[in-house]
């Protein structure tokens, strides 16, 4: 069965994203990240820049097929046609179709209480679907 985990209180998401990201490809991880255009763009830009000493490679899911079978970190707004099923990040909405098909799928959320509304959502459904789910509460991670 599939091995959930939410991430919540993350203060930026995005720049959370890029150090799971750059800590995943460390460890020799593929991760396909969905989510919607923008968020990706958003996360797209930021691996390119938010450090200076590291570089996580990543593309796009459309991009030519041998950058993807190279990329470590693929960037789409669906698992269809997913290169991998190791891990799912997910930065969207809604719960990704197709998620049962990764070893590990993870829940990032933020402080927006949007954000945290549609997260309890995603986290029932994954809970009627039958999944054990593992919560990582950010905030007492940083006042450690």
């Amino acid at each position: 069965m599939t091995e959930l985990a939410f991430h919540f209180n993350a203060p930026d998401r995005i720049a959370y994203a890029c150090r799971l990201l750059r800590k995943a490809v460390g460890s020799g991880a593929k991760v396909m990240v969905t989510g919607d255009k923008d968020t990706l763009q958003q996360l797209d830009a930021a691996l390119w820049t938010f450090s200076a000493t590291d570089f996580v490679p990543h593309c796009h899911l459309d991009s030519d097929p041998w950058v993807v079978a190279a990329s470590r970190v693929i960037l789409a707004t669906s698992t269809e046609s997913a290169p991998h099923h190791e891990v799912l990040l997910n930065l969207g909405q809604d719960v990704p179709q197709g998620f049962e098909g990764f070893e590990r799928v993870i829940e990032l959320v933020g402080l927006d209480d949007e954000d945290r509304q549609l997260a309890r959502g995603r986290w029932r459904q994954y809970m009627e679907l039958g999944h054990a789910i593992t919560r990582h509460d950010l905030t007492l991670k940083e006042s450690r």
